[in-house]
């Protein structure tokens, strides 16, 4: 099962991935990130309510640790999405992506003082190596000083810790109940938290935007169906695995932006994508 489990949060790193071009389209359109974060999140929730009425039975909604770490994933979730916003607004995209994919960082070392994960030199080796990819990727290394602030580091730290929550949320919630519980209690939680920064009023108006079909694709890909595979994958495979796994997100959202939103990916980006690749693969493999 480790292999199929990998790939399946693979292929939800890659939804993941096109979303956020999604999101970037959105964004570039003058939608509000806050109303873009919620939407995406009650798409997600739509999605997993029907999933979870159309059960019989089995999943689990009258245990406490299905809800509270249904609950805690919820919240990572929100203050992922909440806290990736800021660092770009105060800093810059490259900044706030590769402290937001630090999380392998801080799930490793989460599960190597939990002793969840035996600290080796491999793993040591393969988290220095998918930093220095992300690095490359992102061209943090031609960030001058005025692409650096206090609050844009700070905020992107904090969207990386939440990075981390959210996968041992969903973790330790998968053997209570069924993932369409859990992906209930977290979107329930995501969109209540996402609803208090958003514009209501421009909110209200994505209903009758012929951005609809947009923000529709973008719960279902980044939310609802990714996050389905998600769970579903990360029952069988270890946090600090799956962590490295995601790191297919970063690499995808850069091939949507070439692809279909114009841009360029220089000789240096295209090292750090095929780092990362090949580090996650070989990683994934011997885990498996």
């Amino acid at each position: 099962m480790a292999g199929a489990s990998t790939m399946l949060i693979a292929l939800a790193a890659l939804f993941w991935g096109i979303s956020g071009g999604i999101a970037g389209i959105l964004l570039d359109s003058g939608w509000d990130a806050a109303v873009v974060s919620f939407y995406r999140g009650f798409v997600g929730l739509l999605f997993a309510l029907g999933w979870l009425l159309l059960q019989r039975g089995g999943h689990g909604l009258t245990s406490r640790p299905l809800w509270f770490w249904s609950v805690v994933a919820g919240l990572g979730v929100a203050g992922n999405f909440t806290f990736y916003f800021l660092s770009i607004e105060h800093g810059s995209v490259a900044v706030a992506a590769t402290l937001m994919y630090c999380a392998p960082v801080f799930v490793y070392l989460v599960s190597f003082a939990l002793k969840l994960e035996r600290p080796t030199a491999i793993k040591w080796l393969a988290i220095a190596l998918v930093m220095v990819g992300v690095v490359l990727l992102t061209k943090l290394y031609a960030i001058g000083a005025s692409g650096l602030s206090l609050m844009g580091v700070v905020t992107g730290l904090l969207a990386g810790l939440s990075y981390a929550m959210f996968i041992f949320g969903f973790k330790y919630a998968t053997p209570h109940g069924s993932p369409s519980a859990i992906l209930t209690i977290a979107f329930t939680v995501l969109a209540l938290v996402l609803l208090l920064p958003a514009d209501i009023p421009q909110a209200v108006s994505v209903i009758n935007a012929p951005e609809l079909l947009l923000f529709v694709a973008l719960g279902i890909l980044g939310a609802g169906l990714s996050f389905l595979l998600y769970v579903v994958g990360i029952k069988h495979a270890a946090p600090a695995l799956a962590s490295m796994v995601a790191m297919v997100e970063p690499v995808t959202a850069t091939l949507f932006g070439v692809a279909v939103l114009g841009e360029s990916l220089g000789v240096i980006q295209m090292v750090g994508m095929g780092i990362i690749l090949v580090t996650v693969t070989a990683l994934s493999i011997t885990s498996s």
